[in-house]
């Protein structure tokens, strides 16, 4: 039996058919983000007194988050969590995040998330493919890390195989500062690290940790070319089986678990970073980043008159 099926009896056999139940798969995910998804499911039941509840397929059971949003569509899964840079092979205008250097900081990065006029259509953009965003999560800064040399500078990048998301963007700007990209799920990482199929990787802080990469991979590079939020998604057609009432119970949960996420995310990011210097003996390397900034810039020149505009709204929210 192939993962995909395996995955469907798995929900059916834990009772899918309940006409209230929200089945949410995810995949590996840091402590802030499981206790704000967790928080969500808790505000659910709350927010509708019991009669809508959201059962979790966690840790990747159902498969990579990919094949997640694949179920989503096809209505055996009703909701899940997804990187933002995933979303833009099924939406181009999800394309934005992936952008290097797009946000200033993370201030910056609350800002324009939290704008409406931003992130509405957004959300929508997938409805036609059968589900919509219903707010994000603050994945970090994502960073480069390396196995068996530091990257201190762009010249340091050179023919270096690094791991990217799936996504397009972030292939492209891989390209731009001269290593070579490898688009692969988060499940292949740690092994192909280990064994040199690739030299380095890109992510957050809890990939040392939670991944267990800083095992392998010993120098991280505090660049920050990129803050791609997690996307919450539900299936249209889970949305379209509530009521009014519980739909708007839906989307006032999924809001005040991003706000509870962001009251966590820092003092956890600071303590997954001790604990790869302590415990895995792994060196964090300050850069100048402007080189960074200025190799990946004809990035910006390429992008479609809709991402263009996007872009333009974020920059936008930099002073609000």
């Amino acid at each position: 039996m192939n993962k995909t099926l395996t995955a469907l009896a798995l929900i059916m056999a834990a009772g899918a058919a309940q006409a209230e139940t929200l089945r949410f798969g995810y995949a590996q995910n840091a402590t802030p983000t499981v206790e704000a998804m967790e928080e969500f499911a808790r505000l659910v039941e709350e927010k509708t007194a019991g009669e809508v509840t959201v059962q979790f397929f966690p840790d990747g059971q159902l498969g990579g988050e990919r094949e997640m949003v694949e179920m989503l569509q096809g209505g055996a899964l009703d909701m899940t969590k997804v990187s933002g840079g995933l979303l833009e092979s099924f939406a181009p205008v999800y394309g934005v995040f992936p952008l290097p250097f797009l946000f200033d900081d993370q201030d910056h990065f609350y800002r324009a998330m939290d704008g409406a006029a931003i992130m509405d259509p957004i959300y929508q953009s997938t409805a036609d493919l059968g589900f919509v965003g219903l707010t994000y999560y603050n994945s970090g800064a994502r960073n480069f890390y390396t196995v068996n040399r530091p990257v201190q500078s762009v010249e340091d990048l050179a023919g270096l195989k690094i791991r990217v998301l799936q996504s397009p963007t972030a292939i492209r700007m891989t390209e731009l500062l001269g290593a070579t990209p490898v688009a692969m799920g988060q499940a292949e990482v740690y092994t192909s690290l280990q064994q040199g199929v690739l030299d380095g990787a890109e992510n957050n802080e809890f990939a040392l940790t939670i991944a267990r990469h800083a095992e392998v991979a010993k120098h991280y590079t505090l660049d920050g070319h990129t803050r791609i939020p997690d996307i919450l998604l539900i299936g249209t057609a889970a949305m379209d089986r509530l009521s009014e009432e519980h739909q708007t119970a839906v989307r006032e949960a999924a809001a005040e678990s991003t706000e509870f996420h962001k009251s966590v995310w820092d003092e956890a990011v600071e303590a997954a970073a001790t604990e790869a210097r302590e415990q895995f003996n792994v060196e964090f390397h300050e850069v100048d980043v402007a080189p960074f900034r200025d190799a990946v810039a004809p990035i910006y020149d390429e992008l479609p008159a809709e991402s263009a505009a996007v872009v333009e709204q974020i920059r936008g929210a930099e002073g609000a």
